[in-house]
């Protein structure tokens, strides 16, 4: 499965509303928690919606199909494998706490469920290399980090909220 950097996938696209991502994919598997919803295609796709019932993140998990972008196989990989490749063409990875997040918009992620005896049977059980389970996508100001400034307005925002304020 190819991703679309900010948009999301063929199947599913930030913007799209449930219904139109549904009309594709069928109905959902597993409704999720809140607004989010997980849907049986190859492979399998986590879509978060807005209030509003429209495409906020579409995640791509690993397993069946691989994950591409622009011929680069993003999942079932080895993470630093990955983003030395993607350096070559000139992405910046962006560190986070289970991953990497590209300016385009998108992210590769571990939850740390595979080892690297998944893809490599010479490697010894003590291997730490991390193995790309999943693709975020989503516009790149979803991944970034925000700034002092916004943090601090949203305390204030969030305070201005509370009875007796």
């Amino acid at each position: 499965m190819e991703i679309l950097p900010g948009e999301g996938v063929a199947l599913a696209k930030v913007g799209e509303t449930r219904d139109v991502v549904e009309s594709r994919v069928g109905p959902p598997v597993h409704p999720g928690r809140g607004r989010r919803a997980v849907y049986d295609t190859d492979p399998m796709l986590v879509i978060s919606y807005h209030a509003d019932d429209t495409v906020e993140l579409v995640e791509i998990a690993d397993g069946g199909e691989e994950v591409f972008f622009e011929g680069v196989q993003l999942t079932g990989r080895f993470m630093d494998d990955v983003v030395a490749e993607l350096a070559e063409r000139g992405l910046r990875a962006e560190p986070f706490d289970i991953g990497f997040s590209f300016v385009p918009g998108f992210a590769i992620f571990s939850m740390g469920s595979r080892t690297a005896r998944d893809i490599d049977p010479t490697a010894s059980d003590d291997d730490e290399r991390s193995v790309v389970e999943g693709v975020s996508v989503a516009p790149f100001d979803y991944f970034r980090e925000p700034t002092e400034e916004e943090i601090e307005a949203l305390v204030r925002e969030h305070e201005a909220k509370r009875p007796g304020h």
